[in-house]
C-alpha cells in the first residue's frame, strides 16, 4: 500500500459515527431506487445569512478544517460528486477525495474516489490539460470528469477529457427550457452504475434542486454552517417560493434532523421529504 501523502485528511471516529446514518450504504435500496435513480445527497457550506459566497464567481472559503475533512469523508462514500458549470469556471476545483485510505491517499488504485460530474448545458467550461481535475486524474489521485451538456464540444477539448478517462455526455433539456432535466441526468448516471451522487453546488444547482418540482429527488441534506455573515450581494441559498391554493407555503422541511458540531462550525444533517 502506498504511504499517505502530505495533504491527507482525517476525521474523528465519533464524528463519523454521527454522520454515518445520513451516508448512502452501498447496495442498500433507498427511497429513490424504485425510480431507477441514484441516492442524492445535497451538501454545501453556508454563512449565517445563507450565503455560499461573497458574490457570484468569487471563491469564498467557509468550512473550517474539521468540516472540510467531513466533506472529503462524504466524497469517499459516494460514487459521484456533481457541480454546476459556474463553480467549475470560478473555482477550477479538484473534485477528488483526500480522505485517508482512498486511492491516491494511502489506498490502492482509485478506490474511494468519486466520479466528478459537471453540468454544463451551454458548453461554457474551457477545461484544459492544466485544469486541476484533469491533472489529478492524470496523476492517479482522482477520476476524470463526465461533462453533461446540450451542445457539441470541440474535438480538442473532448480529446483532453477522454485521454484521462473522462467523457462528454450530450443530454436533453426540459421541455420549453434551457435547463437540463434532473430526472434525465440521474437516469444517465444510474445507467453508468452510479449508485450515489453528492451534489455540492453552486447556487443555481442547489436552488434548482430545492425547488418544489425537484426536491423529491433529494434523499439527504448535509449543510455546514459557518459562524460568519457575508452580507448582501452574495450567492444565497433560497429556492423559489411555493404556493398551494393561492397561499404561500414552505417549499420543504427536513426530517430526522441532527446537528453535529465540528470545530467552530455546525453541520446540519437531515432527510428530505418524500411527499
Amino acid at each position: 500500500m502506498a504511504p499517505p501523502t502530505r495533504d491527507v485528511l482525517t476525521l474523528s471516529q465519533s464524528s463519523i459515527n454521527q454522520i454515518d446514518p445520513y451516508v448512502p450504504q452501498t447496495g442498500v435500496q433507498h427511497s429513490n431506487r424504485p425510480y431507477g435513480r441514484p441516492h442524492v445527497t445535497l451538501t454545501f457550506a453556508t454563512s449565517l445569512d445563507s450565503n455560499l459566497s461573497l458574490a457570484p464567481g468569487v471563491q469564498t472559503a467557509l468550512s473550517g478544517p474539521q468540516s472540510k475533512a467531513m466533506t472529503h469523508y462524504l466524497r469517499s462514500k459516494h460514487s459521484a460528486i456533481l457541480i454546476g458549470v459556474g463553480t467549475a469556471i470560478a473555482d477550477d476545483p479538484s473534485l477528488n477525495c483526500r480522505f485517508e485510505g482512498v486511492g491516491g491517499y494511502g489506498g490502492e488504485g482509485l478506490s474511494g474516489q468519486p466520479r466528478p460530474v459537471v453540468i454544463d448545458p451551454q458548453a461554457r467550461w474551457q477545461w484544459s490539460d492544466e485544469s486541476k481535475v484533469i491533472k489529478l486524474a492524470r496523476e492517479g489521485k482522482g477520476r476524470a470528469p463526465w461533462v453533461f451538456t446540450m451542445r457539441e464540444v470541440d474535438e480538442e477539448r473532448r480529446r483532453v477529457l477522454e485521454l484521462v478517462g473522462g467523457e462528454v455526455i450530450v443530454a436533453g433539456a426540459q421541455p420549453s427550457s434551457r435547463r437540463m432535466s434532473w430526472g434525465h441526468i440521474l437516469d444517465e448516471l444510474e445507467g453508468r452504475d452510479v449508485e450515489s451522487v453528492m451534489i455540492e453546488g453552486g447556487g443555481a444547482v442547489i436552488n434548482d434542486l430545492l425547488a418544489a418540482r425537484n426536491v423529491r429527488l433529494v434523499d439527504t441534506v448535509i449543510v455546514t454552517i459557518a459562524p460568519v455573515w457575508l452580507g448582501e450581494g452574495g450567492v444565497q441559498v433560497c429556492p423559489n417560493e411555493r404556493e398551494e391554493g393561492g397561499n404561500k407555503v414552505p417549499v420543504a422541511r427536513l426530517k430526522d434532523v441532527k446537528w453535529v458540531p465540528l470545530g467552530e462550525d455546525v453541520v446540519l444533517c437531515g432527510l428530505a421529504p418524500r411527499d
